[in-house]
């Protein structure tokens, strides 16, 4: 059994989701929004590693998946993101979580199957691989998505390690 964080990071709305992966088995343990009201950066910073560690200490993650910076329009917007994906990084650093980062088209096509899906699609798949009774937020929908990447990749490189060992055995 493993407990996996996921987060979508931003510097006013970051979005967590946290799954248990069995096997190939995926079941959902909670999501939410760290919010942060309008205040200088330092303190919206402080908000969101106190957030991520508070959830930290409640769900007992052993792995933390959190979304890779892109390429925005806007630089300051970029930057803001960058800091907010920091603060979160660090909360999982310190509670000594491997850290693991993943790129948006990653997400879309390990969830959707396409890397060109749009929000919509990503809420209904998470409700659908997690048997939701409805659409989470957005970005907890998002931040659930990267924890299901996570739990799809990491099965993903046990087959191969496992079909690896077979092989060596083999020869």
């Amino acid at each position: 059994m493993t407990i996996i964080l996921g987060i979508d990071p931003g510097s006013r709305l970051t979005g967590y989701g946290v799954i248990r992966q069995v096997g190939r088995q995926l079941d959902y343990l909670g999501s939410g929004c760290i919010r942060t009201a309008a205040e200088d950066m330092p303190t919206r910073l402080k908000r969101v590693y106190a957030g991520v560690q508070e959830i930290i200490l409640q769900f007992q993650p052993q792995f933390f998946a959190i979304e890779q910076v892109f390429m925005a329009r806007n630089a300051d917007s970029a930057l803001k993101l960058g800091q907010a994906r920091g603060a979160a990084i660090v909360a999982a650093v310190n509670q000594d979580l491997p850290v693991f980062e993943y790129a948006a088209r990653q997400v879309k096509q390990s969830v959707v199957g396409t890397g060109a899906a749009d929000k919509l699609q990503v809420q209904h798949m998470v409700k659908t691989l997690l048997k939701l009774p409805g659409h989470p937020q957005a970005d907890a929908a998002d931040a659930l998505a990267i924890a299901i990447t996570h739990a799809h990749l990491s099965q993903h490189l046990i087959k191969l390690s496992t079909n690896k060992l077979a092989f060596s055995y083999k020869k």
